[in-house]
C-alpha cells in the first residue's frame, strides 16, 4: 500500500477518501481542501476530522460562547482566562489557583470504570499543564433512574473507576452531586473537576516559541486505546446501528499518571519548559497543533519517534490516539539533557520528536516522506463555526403551564402528613445521603483538606503558615433549566456561588461543564443559547468570570435527549480556613434563623418529584443582588464568629437542610413555623437567595443589626436543642428515625 504522503495526495487529487465515515460533513471536507489547496492525506484528513469535532472545534456552541467574553465582569483576580488548559486565579499572597470541570460521559456510559478514571486522569493533567500542583477533585454524576438495571451497571463501575484512579494519584476528592432521573438512562453524565495550586511565577501556557527549540514527547508509550474516543464519542448521538459509535475508551493507569506529575512538577522547578501541553482528546494531533498556533506557527515533527505500545499502528492512528498519561513540552536545545535526566529519574519515557520551526506551518514526516503540511491554527482554532438554527420549543408554554398549584397537586396537610411527607424526602434516592459512594473517595489525603463532602463546598488550606485556603462548589439542577434554561442556568450558579459563602468564603470565579442533547435539534439549541445566556448574565452581575469549562452535545440517545443541565463550578477564597462555617449544629441552645424570603415555589422542586414525579411549572425566582447580599452575610458572619453553622437551602427546601444539619451535628432543632407562612411551604419551597444558621446568643443582637443594616430578612426560627426535630404544633421526628430513613439507600438500590 502506498504511504499517502504530501507529494501524493497533491498527484491524486480525486482519490477517494473516508471523510463521512470520520465524522466530517461534505462542506467541511471541501473547505479542508480549501486551505490545503489539494486533498488532504490520510494522516492531515484524520487530524482534521478529530480536531474539527464537535467535542474539540465546539463548532455548534462557540457563537454563544462569545458571551462569556464579552461579558466579562471587571476583576483584579483574573490571571488566565478562556483559551488555556485552565483559567487561573489570584488567590492572594503571591498563590495562583487554577481549576476546571470537564466531561467524560459518553465514554463512561460504553466503559464506565475506564470511562470515569480517564475523565478524573485527563482533568487532572489540563491542572498540572498550567504549571500547578493538583490538590483535589470533585465529581458531579447523573444516573438514570435508580432502579433500573442499567444505573446498576453504570453506577459502581463509574464509581470505582473515580475512586480508583483519584485514590491512586493521592489527591482528596472534596465534593460533588449525584443525581438520580430517568432522563440521564442512556446518558449517565460524568463531569470531573480539578483544582491546583502554584506561585504567580509558575504560570505555564500551551504555545511553541523559538525555532529550534525541542519538542519532547514523554509519559506512556502511545497505543491503540482510545483512538478517536472523545473526540469521535462526543460529537454524536449514541445510536446502535453505527459501529463507530463504540470506539475503544481511552486506558488509564494512575501510577503512571502520578509519576508523570512528580516529574512535571520537578522540570517546572527547574525552569526547563518554555511551554507544554497534555495530551487529552485528539491527542497528538491537538497537542502539536495547539502548539504550533499558540506560539510562532511552525513545527517539525518525525512520527517515526513516537514510543510505542503498538508497532503496527498506522500514521493516521497514532496521530488519532488518545492514549493517557502523554504531555507535550517545548524545551529549549540547553535544556534537553537535563529534562530527560529527570525523566529517566521518575521512570517516565521521553523522547525528542520534533522541533519548533521558523515557518509558518506543522509539518509531521513518516518513514522519511512528509505526511503532513498545514496551517496549525487552521486545524486548532480555525474550525466550522455553525449558526444552528434554534427556536422556543412548541411544548415549553405548556410545561410552564402544568404549576404545582395546591389545586393541581395535593399538599400533605396537618401534621401526620407532613411527617410522612419529610421521611419519604429525606430518604428518597436524591436527597438521601451518599456515603455509600463517597466513602470509596479518599476525602482527606495529603492532609489539607479543611471540609469535603457533605459539606456545602469543598475546602483546601493553600499555605499551611498563614491557614490561607479555598473553597469551591459544584451544582446544577437539570428539573429547573428543563423549566426555564436561563433562569436554571442561573439557579445553578446562584446555588454554586452561596455553598461557597456558606463555608466562609469568598466567591470569585467560575467554570462550567454545559451538558445538553443534539445541537442538531433546533429545541436543544434553544435551551443551549437561553443557558449560556443566562449564566453569562449572571456571572457579570456577581462579578464572577467565566475562566473556562466543556461543551458537552449529543447527550441523548434517540430522539431523547437529557434534561439541559449547565453544571457550574465556584472557586472562592478564605483568608483562614480556621474561621470555615461547616453545616453541622454543634452547640445546643444556639438559635436558628432563616435567611432570605419564602414563597409558594414548588416548580421543578423534590417534593414534587418524590411525591407525584411531576415536572411543571417555573422554577422559583431569583435575585442576584440578594444572592450577593447574603453571601456578604454569610461571609461576615463567618469572619467575625457570628455564626456557628450554616447551610444554603437548594433541593428538598428548608426541611432537607434542616435534617442534614441536624444529623451531622447529632443535635436536634425545636422550630416555629413563621407566622402567616404555610407550614408545607415553610418545610418544602425551594425559593432562591435562602440559608439557615445557627447563632450563639451572645452573637445574636449583633448578628441581627449586622443583617436589618444591610435589608436582609433574618428570621429566627428555632433553637438546637435535644435529639429530635420538632415543628412546633405540627410533629416530632427523632434524629434516629430520620438517620434511618436518610441513610442506606443507594446501596440498597444498587444492590
Amino acid at each position: 500500500m502506498t504511504l499517502d504522503t504530501v507529494k501524493h495526495a497533491t498527484e491524486t487529487p480525486d482519490a477517494e477518501q473516508p471523510w463521512a465515515a470520520l465524522g466530517l460533513k461534505a462542506d467541511e471536507y471541501a473547505r479542508i481542501r480549501e486551505i490545503l489547496g489539494r486533498r488532504p492525506t490520510g494522516a492531515e484528513l484524520a487530524m482534521y476530522s478529530v480536531m474539527w469535532s464537535e467535542h474539540c472545534s465546539y463548532k455548534s456552541s462557540k457563537v454563544h460562547l462569545k458571551q462569556f467574553g464579552d461579558k466579562k465582569p471587571e476583576t483584579d483576580a483574573l490571571l488566565v482566562g478562556i483559551g488555556e488548559n485552565a483559567g487561573v486565579v489570584d488567590v492572594g499572597q503571591g498563590y495562583a489557583v487554577t481549576f476546571k470541570i470537564e466531561s467524560h460521559n459518553h465514554p463512561s456510559y460504553v466503559e464506565p470504570y475506564q470511562g470515569a478514571a480517564t475523565g478524573i486522569g485527563g482533568i487532572v493533567r489540563d491542572i498540572l499543564a498550567m504549571g500547578a500542583r493538583p490538590v483535589a477533585v470533585m465529581d458531579p454524576l447523573r444516573f438514570g433512574a435508580p432502579d433500573h438495571p442499567d444505573t446498576r451497571r453504570v453506577l459502581p463501575g463509574i464509581v470505582a473507576g473515580i475512586g480508583g484512579y483519584g485514590n491512586c494519584l493521592g489527591l482528596p476528592n472534596i465534593g460533588g452531586e449525584v443525581v438520580f432521573d430517568p432522563c440521564y438512562q442512556g446518558n449517565p453524565l460524568v463531569n470531573a473537576l480539578c483544582v491546583g495550586v502554584m506561585k504567580h511565577e509558575d504560570i505555564h501556557l500551551a504555545q511553541a516559541f523559538g525555532a529550534g527549540n525541542k519538542v519532547i514527547l514523554y509519559g506512556a508509550r502511545t497505543g491503540g486505546d482510545g483512538i478517536g474516543g472523545a473526540s469521535i464519542l462526543a460529537s454524536e448521538t449514541f445510536d446502535a446501528t453505527k459501529p463507530s459509535k463504540r470506539p475503544a475508551v481511552q486506558v488509564g493507569d494512575p501510577f503512571q499518571e502520578k509519576l508523570l506529575i512528580e516529574c512535571t512538577l520537578e522540570v517546572f522547578r527547574e525552569r526547563l519548559v518554555s511551554g507544554i501541553q497534555d495530551f487529552g482528546a485528539a491527542g497528538l494531533s491537538c497537542a502539536t497543533s495547539e502548539l504550533a498556533s499558540a506560539g510562532s506557527g511552525g513545527m517539525r515533527v518525525e512520527l517515526d519517534d513516537v514510543p510505542l505500545r503498538d508497532n503496527t499502528l498506522s500514521p493516521e492512528e497514532i496521530l488519532m490516539s488518545e492514549s493517557q498519561e502523554r504531555m507535550c513540552a517545548i524545551v529549549e536545545p540547553a535544556n534537553v539533557d537535563r529534562f530527560l535526566e529527570i525523566c529517566e529519574k521518575w521512570d517516565v519515557i521521553a523522547t525528542v520528536i520534533g522541533e519548533v520551526t521558523d515557518g509558518e506551518r506543522l509539518e509531521i514526516f513518516w518513514r522519511g516522506e512528509q505526511i503532513v503540511d498545514v496551517p496549525p491554527r487552521t486545524v486548532a482554532h480555525d474550525g466550522p463555526v455553525l449558526n444552528r438554527p434554534f427556536a422556543r420549543p412548541s411544548w415549553q408554554d405548556e410545561l410552564q403551564a402544568d404549576a404545582p398549584t395546591a389545586e393541581r397537586l395535593k399538599r400533605p396537610a396537618g401534621g401526620d402528613e407532613l411527617r410522612t411527607a419529610v421521611l419519604q424526602l429525606v430518604g428518597s434516592p436524591n436527597q438521601a445521603d451518599k456515603s455509600w459512594i463517597t466513602s470509596q473517595y479518599d476525602r482527606f489525603v495529603l492532609g489539607n483538606t479543611v471540609l469535603a463532602t457533605p459539606e456545602d463546598s469543598g475546602m483546601i488550606r493553600v499555605d499551611e503558615e498563614s491557614n490561607l485556603g479555598v473553597a469551591i462548589a459544584t451544582d446544577g439542577n437539570g428539573r429547573f433549566a428543563k423549566l426555564d434554561p436561563y433562569t436554571g442556568a442561573q439557579l445553578a450558579l446562584a446555588e454554586a456561588y452561596r455553598n461557597v459563602a456558606a463555608t466562609g468564603a469568598k466567591p470569585l470565579a467560575v467554570s462550567d461543564c454545559l451538558n445538553f442533547g443534539s445541537p442538531e435539534d433546533p429545541d436543544v439549541m434553544w435551551q443551549f443559547a437561553e443557558a449560556t445566556r443566562g449564566l453569562a448574565d449572571a456571572c457579570l452581575t456577581l462579578g464572577t468570570p467565566v475562566t473556562g469549562g466543556n461543551v458537552s452535545l449529543y447527550n441523548q440517545t434517540g430522539a431523547v435527549a437529557i434534561h439541559p443541565t449547565p453544571v457550574v463550578a465556584v472557586l472562592g477564597v478564605i483568608d483562614d480556613v480556621n474561621r470555615r462555617t461547616p453545616m453541622a449544629f454543634a452547640e445546643e441552645g444556639q438559635l436558628v434563623y432563616l435567611l432570605g424570603d419564602t414563597a409558594d415555589e414548588l416548580g421543578g422542586s423534590a417534593w414534587t418529584q418524590v411525591a407525584h414525579d411531576h415536572l411543571g411549572g417555573l422554577p422559583p425566582r431569583l435575585d442576584l443582588e440578594r444572592e450577593r447580599l447574603l453571601a456578604e452575610i454569610l461571609i461576615s458572619g463567618s469572619r467575625d464568629g457570628m455564626i456557628d453553622a450554616a447551610h444554603d437551602l437548594s433541593d428538598g427546601g428548608l426541611i432537607q437542610a434542616l435534617t442534614e444539619s441536624c444529623l451531622r451535628g447529632g443535635k436536634g432543632a425545636r422550630l416555629v413555623v413563621p407566622e402567616g407562612l404555610d407550614p408545607f411551604v415553610f418545610l418544602f419551597s425551594e425559593s432562591a437567595g435562602r440559608a439557615i444558621v445557627s447563632v450563639p446568643r451572645s452573637e445574636e443582637l449583633r448578628f441581627t443589626e449586622m443583617c436589618g443594616v444591610r435589608g436582609l430578612p433574618a428570621t429566627r426560627i428555632g433553637v438546637v436543642d435535644g435529639d429530635s426535630i420538632e415543628i412546633q404544633g405540627q410533629f416530632t421526628l427523632p434524629l434516629a428515625e430520620l438517620h434511618e430513613a436518610h441513610t442506606g439507600v443507594i446501596e440498597a438500590l444498587i444492590g
